[in-house]
């Protein structure tokens, strides 16, 4: 029942497929008592929400978790689902940072990742449906945290990011955004050599598993490093690879070390 009901909340508002939810349940091998079995975990769905709500179950199924043509549409009040928030507050906190305000930058993205408990439906049987919306959600958690980190960096809080990027670069060990982000954190803390040792463990890691070296941005940080420049502001090394971000998550094995996302000791799921 947890995986329809998580299903039914990742869609919220819209109409979720009983081909969908019977896929996501029993993969391509639904028991001949599949259809059933599904309708009665809607029944006990709509039973729980009328004990939450008040409401009898006849409303909770003309109002809350509803049939439609071909399936069942969850509706939600405005800002009543964390995702909701989180998705609110990120996109309010990359608007300060487009703005150059990078504190209301910080404050937004902070309260965005805050939200976070532990990984996205952690305890809920995934199939494939289910999973590739977890892992797009593990995803945006993991490029609002870039963006933090970049803002955080623009205002000289070095020290501050360096145990959660070490822990989030080897729980990611092919994510260049993390790495570069790592490597500027390392340098200017006046750890220029181990900033260096970052690039080469990134470089080994992409070469054993994609047969590829790291994109431009990361060589021309490299350089810059080596050349000790006092001028590696995260825009303009950004601006080398315009795709860095879509890269980064694409290589960015999101949790490997954690089957269920990054290890919740980290400040973005506190």
């Amino acid at each position: 029942m947890r995986n329809v009901l998580a299903m039914l909340m990742v869609h919220t508002g819209q109409v979720v497929s009983v081909a969908s939810l019977v896929r996501d349940l029993w993969d391509d091998d639904p028991p001949a008592s599949g259809l059933t079995t599904l309708q009665t975990y809607i029944l006990n769905l709509r039973k729980m929400f009328s004990s939450a709500t008040g409401m009898s179950t006849a409303e909770v199924a003309r109002e809350v978790l509803v049939t439609r043509a071909g399936g069942y549409r969850l509706t939600a009040g405005a800002g009543s689902l964390d995702v909701h928030r989180f998705q609110r507050l990120a996109r309010s906190g990359r608007e300060a940072l487009a703005r150059g305000d990078d504190d209301a930058g910080v404050h937004d993205l902070d309260d965005a990742l805050s939200l976070w408990r532990g990984p996205a439906l952690v305890d809920v049987p995934a199939g494939r449906v289910l999973e590739s919306r977890r892992r797009q959600l593990e995803e945006s958690r993991l490029v609002t945290l870039e963006y933090l980190v970049d803002a955080e960096l623009r205002l000289g809080m070095y020290r501050e990011v360096l145990a959660e990027l070490a822990a989030l670069t080897v729980e990611n060990p092919l994510h260049e955004g993390l790495h570069g982000q790592y490597m500027r954190a390392l340098y200017l803390g006046g750890r220029r050599a181990q900033a260096l040792e970052v690039f080469q463990r990134l470089r080994r890691a992409l070469v054993a598993e994609l047969g590829l070296g790291p994109g431009l941005r990361l060589q021309r940080l490299h350089q810059a490093v080596l050349n000790a420049d006092g001028d590696i502001d995260d825009r303009a090394w950004r601006e080398a690879d315009p795709d860095s971000r879509i890269r980064s998550t694409v290589h960015g094995r999101i949790g490997d070390s954690h089957p269920d996302g990054v290890c919740p000791s980290h400040r973005s799921l506190r």
